[in-house]
């Protein structure tokens, strides 16, 4: 299909019941496959009227019988090439607003995306498997991912992003099943986070393979952040208890540049990298950041991480030269 285009001007409401996906795929709702030159426009509103599938999560309610893992996807981008998203108001999706998957050369801007802090697994933009994204101008506020990075991903353009409330700009998890690892040069800039689980965090399994390279988060403003900035290389099923492997993904070339603001723990910045395969060439320049806490410091916590930091760089960096 050839440079289609589908203007939004009003709103577009889910089914409000999950019942209303009884004996169908419970993670599909909109979707364009396998098309180039798509142009999807606002400035409409897709609400995707999660409550009732949040309600029944397995994530927050694993006890209940008949939990739910998978919900409906507000909007996926699939197999697309040379296309673009704009202008539209995602409210309440049950699960992720918009998923971009194995497309090349997709542009996304000025999009409105917004969902409870509490609500599981609705991510702003998830992006998997796909090449020369653009991402510019949109306002996020989720209970999960702002933005999340998968893996088979090259060539992403991210700026003039505000997040809050969520989890941040995250390239991960990667590399759960022990699979070959590809991801490289992802630029994030001009990012202002507000009240978020984390700032720039980059967060791979143990038991993975491959590499994490040639990334570089700058510009960051933050506003009570939990982890301002985090590397997160031994990461497994029990956070805090996980039993060191001989395998990992290899993340090289990651810069931190210009972040300024606050941070709501003591560790502003993390970087947990692996003893077998670790960290190297992580560069921090320019980062000025204190506690939102009055009269409290913050630190910086570093395991196996190799890199230089220049300029002023406040909690003290501990990275090893």
């Amino acid at each position: 299909m050839q440079s289609p285009k589908h203007q939004f001007c009003g709103r577009l409401l889910a089914p409000k019941s999950p019942e209303a996906w009884k004996d169908l795929d419970p993670g599909q709702w909109l979707a364009f496959h396998g098309v180039n030159g798509l142009k999807v426009a606002g400035p409409g509103t897709i609400n995707g009227r999660g409550k009732g599938w949040w309600n029944q999560s397995c994530r927050y309610h694993p006890k209940l019988e008949g939990c739910t893992s998978r919900a409906p996807t507000a909007l996926k981008v699939l197999s697309c090439k040379k296309s673009c998203l704009r202008d539209i108001h995602f409210i309440n999706s049950s699960q992720a607003h918009v998923l971009i998957e194995g497309c090349d050369g997709i542009k996304i801007e000025n999009l409105m995306i917004e969902a409870p802090g509490n609500s599981p697994n609705t991510d702003g933009i998830h992006i998997q498997s796909s090449q020369n994204v653009i991402i510019n101008n949109t306002i996020i506020g989720s209970g999960d991912d702002c933005i999340s990075i998968g893996d088979h991903i090259s060539n992403i353009a991210i700026s003039y992003i505000k997040c809050g409330p969520g989890h941040g700009i995250s390239i991960g998890s990667l590399g759960k099943s022990g699979n070959v690892v590809h991801v490289e040069n992802i630029h994030v800039s001009k990012v202002t986070l507000q009240g978020t689980t984390n700032g720039a965090r980059i967060k791979t399994w143990q038991v993975g393979r491959g590499s994490v390279r040639g990334v570089r988060f700058e510009d960051f403003f933050l506003e009570s952040v939990k982890n301002p900035i985090i590397i997160d290389q031994n990461y497994c099923e029990v956070r805090g208890a996980c039993e060191e492997l001989p395998t990992g993904v290899h993340i090289s070339d990651v810069s931190f540049k210009n972040f300024y603001g606050t941070s709501s723990t003591n560790i502003a910045i993390n970087l947990n990298c692996s003893r077998s395969v670790p960290c190297t060439g992580i560069l921090l320049k320019s980062v000025y950041l204190r506690s939102a806490i009055v009269g409290q410091n913050v630190t910086s916590s570093c395991r196996n991480a190799y890199g230089v930091a220049f300029g002023l760089v406040r909690p003290s960096p501990c990275i090893q030269f």
